[in-house]
Order: C-alpha cells, then sequence, then structure tokens
C-alpha cells in the first residue's frame, strides 16, 4: 500500500513547518544523538576497554544505542511534521528530567551535563505544547458535541 493510498486526503501538512516544530526536533534530535554517542562508547569500552565485566559493558552500550532509535525517530518525524510523533518526543523529555537530576546531584562536571539536559527537556516540552506547533502536527482542541 502506497503513502498516499494510506493516509487520508487532506493529512498532510501544508505551509512552513513553523520554527517551534524545528527547533524541538532539532533539540531532540540532538538528544537522541548524545545517546548514540554514549552508547557507542560503552560498547566500544566494553570491547577493547578493560572493565569489570565486559559482557555488562557491552550489554550497557547496546542498550544505550537502543533507547538511542527513540528520539531520533520522533526527531525524523517531528521534522516531518508527522502527528504521531509528539507522544515519543514528549515521553522522552519526560524521562530525561529525573536523569538530569541524577547526573547533576553526582557532582562535578555531571552539574553542567544534568544542567544542559534539564534545559533541553523543559525547551522542547514548552515548544511541544505550544499551540503552534500542535497545530502544524495536526492535533487541535477536541471539539465537544
Amino acid at each position: 500500500m502506497s503513502r498516499a493510498a494510506a493516509a487520508p486526503a487532506g493529512s498532510e501538512p501544508t505551509g512552513p513547518r513553523p520554527a517551534r516544530l524545528s527547533a524541538a526536533a532539532a533539540l531532540t534530535a540532538v538528544e537522541g544523538l548524545a545517546l548514540a554517542a554514549l552508547g557507542g562508547y560503552m560498547l566500544i569500552m566494553g570491547l577493547a576497554g578493560a572493565p569489570d565485566s565486559a559482557r555488562q559493558a557491552e550489554m550497557g552500550g547496546l542498550t544505550v544505542l537502543a533507547l538511542a532509535v527513540l528520539p531520533l525517530v520522533a526527531a525524523r518525524g517531528l521534522w516531518l511534521r508527522r502527528r504521531w510523533s509528539r507522544g515519543p518526543s514528549l515521553i522522552t523529555q519526560i524521562v530525561a528530567l529525573p536523569v538530569a537530576w541524577t547526573l547533576v546531584n553526582g557532582g562535578g562536571a555531571l552539574i553542567a551535563a544534568g544542567i544542559g539536559l534539564a534545559v533541553a527537556a523543559l525547551v522542547v516540552l514548552v515548544l511541544l505544547v505550544n499551540p503552534t506547533a500542535t497545530e502544524a502536527l495536526g492535533i487541535g482542541p477536541r471539539e465537544t458535541p
């Protein structure tokens, strides 16, 4: 079944992509790329380094790489103005907030990483609940009968 046949008529976004939606997509992609880089680093260190448990390090790296898929797919969907992409991006941001809190409480250089993650997550949350972004994604207020 082709895309055109699968989508109802008039469901394709029209007009330019709002800047708020572009920013949300870009920040979500940056989060996904950061997760992918961390997962790749963990995997390489598990394979080439000298971890206490190579199997645990390798599985941790693979897990983080798998987790990176959600924000990357959501970012692509936001960029293409797909309605379904808002949910996965919102979930990613909500999950990022406790991670940021944990990083801030870790001390040292982790404080800066935690603050950066928290700011990015809060900014994306605000951008995605903005009426301009929801309308661009085809999400509007429900009509009451």
